[in-house]
């Protein structure tokens, strides 16, 4: 099957063009990450079924989207191949745990930031947490970008995609895993706080940081003390001081 294929090698990512080479692909073991369909087409609803089935998302986007394929029989359709496996987050999760009973796992509300991603996965495979854990929609693409930040470290450290990151804490919580956010607008100091472990740590986008929903669940929430006039850290800097302080 994978002779229908047409792969292009470019720096964001490996894609398929095509009706049946992604057809082909969602059948095979091939781990796609994004789909982009061109608005006002048809013939896509095989492609549907089965991404639908497989939890993978799908975009519908204008025709300029495809513009720069006009050389590729793209027929309105392109698939995005993921460079790492995702592993199942309720076995990842269970396994650790049994493992190792003050695992410390990492959820990204939203990061959208390529190379953000890619230094969190970096620091965290440095500090020995269990496992990342990213929302299906509305989270930076595990790309070449991506692999190239974390210096390898992707390929180190669990990878899990949830349908919700509002499921994955309720299942954390369940096997005693206290659940604690990275927010300016907490109340208390990260290093006034007793850590414990188990521990699930939130960290959330670039702009909004977490979702207040998010928030609403969370067992604490703490802040990192700022004493110049900027505001904010980048989040994978402040990501890194948080799994440091759990290390410490």
């Amino acid at each position: 099957m994978r002779d229908f294929f047409i792969f292009v090698t470019m720096q964001e990512s490996n894609i398929i063009f095509g009706i049946h080479p992604v057809i082909e692909a969602l059948k095979s073991e091939n781990t796609i990450d994004k789909i982009l369909i061109q608005k006002g087409g048809d013939n896509f609803q095989e492609i549907l079924n089965l991404a639908n089935e497989q939890n993978i998302k799908v975009s519908f986007v204008p025709h300029q989207k495809f513009k720069k394929y006009q050389s590729k029989n793209h027929q309105g359709v392109l698939a995005y191949l993921s460079p790492v496996e995702f592993a199942d987050f309720e076995d990842t999760v269970s396994a650790a745990l049994k493992k190792n009973k003050e695992s410390v796992f990492l959820l990204l509300d939203g990061l959208t930031d390529v190379r953000n991603f890619g230094s969190i996965l970096r620091t965290a495979e440095c500090t020995g947490v269990s496992a990342v854990i990213i929302p299906q929609q509305g989270s930076a693409r595990v790309n070449e970008d991506m692999v190239k930040t974390s210096a390898g470290a992707v390929f180190n450290i669990p990878i899990c995609k949830v349908n919700h990151l509002k499921d994955a804490i309720y299942f954390l919580k369940a096997h005693d895993v206290e659940m604690i956010g990275a927010t300016e607008k907490a109340n208390q100091s990260l290093f006034d706080a007793e850590l414990q472990k188990p521990c699930g740590i939130v960290m959330g986008s670039e702009g909004f940081g977490i979702h207040h929903g998010i928030i609403k669940l969370l067992d604490h929430t703490y802040h990192l003390p700022m004493k110049g006039k900027t505001k904010s850290l980048n989040v994978s800097v402040a990501a890194g001081i948080f799994l440091y302080e759990l290390c410490r």
